[in-house]
């Protein structure tokens, strides 16, 4: 069964629009342009000794202006982690971050089904 939702916006009104099975939220709470809607899926965290290091989620803008954002991607953002690391420390980050590229491969495998799918109808 596919959902909507229904958001207001500012020159709009309220929008009606199809919400993925993977949205688990929307960027704007308060009433936006409708350019700015967008869905949101859970939230990433990518970590390294108690910091953050990147997250990331699925995201899609249905009413861009850039028709390659109204097609789902995966938003990563990088935090601002620095650190001096020993030789333990920097092979630790090293396994830390190999772990967390098969995370970013699976994500990247979970977003090329979403889009054939989303092609697909």
């Amino acid at each position: 069964m596919n959902r909507t939702v229904t958001l207001p916006t500012l020159d709009h009104g309220d929008a009606t629009m199809p919400e993925p099975a993977w949205c688990t939220g929307h960027t704007e709470h308060q009433p936006c342009h409708r350019v700015d809607l967008a869905h949101t899926g859970p939230e990433h965290a990518f970590a390294f000794d108690g910091s953050t290091l990147l997250v990331a989620m699925l995201t899609q803008d249905p009413y861009a202006t850039d028709p390659a954002r109204q097609r789902t991607g995966l938003y990563v953002e990088q935090t601002g982690w620095a650190a001096t690391l020993d030789y333990a420390g920097l092979r630790q980050l090293a396994a830390a971050l190999t772990v967390h590229a098969m995370h970013l491969r699976m994500l990247a495998d979970e977003l090329a089904a979403i889009r054939a799918r989303e092609v697909g109808t």
